[in-house]
């Protein structure tokens, strides 16, 4: 089993910068494809990057592409989402999840974190 907790949200201006990271507890998170997924104001939770056991392989969402990277620390057990060029659409509470397959859907993770506040301002 995996806990884990996210850290890093705030409020930010738009074009500004933010990362995330999430640690995650147990001696198996290399083995977990980890993902960050986000649930905007009114908006179901979308998924926004994930990442592959061993960081070879990254997926984006399209609103997201260019301006966010994933990445991970498997001897730390953190995984990282660095946010640039921030939009106020990107307001949100992200979660980390973590899963055995790179799926871009709620359904493909197993374990969530309980989220961290991004506010972007205009």
């Amino acid at each position: 089993q995996v806990q884990l907790v996210e850290s890093g949200g705030g409020l930010v201006q738009a074009g500004g910068s933010l990362r995330l990271s999430c640690a995650a507890s147990g001696r198996t998170f290399s083995r977990y494809v980890m993902a960050w997924f986000r649930s905007g104001p009114g908006k179901e939770r979308e998924f926004v990057a994930t990442i592959s056991w061993n960081g070879g392989s990254t997926d984006y969402a399209d609103s997201v592409k260019g301006r966010f990277t994933i990445s991970r620390d498997n001897v730390e057990n953190t995984v990282f989402l660095q946010m640039s060029s921030l939009k106020p659409e990107d307001t949100a509470v992200y979660y980390c999840a973590a899963g055995s397959f790179m799926y871009s859907r709620r359904a493909g993770y197993d374990y969530w974190g309980q989220g961290t506040q991004v506010t972007v301002s205009s």
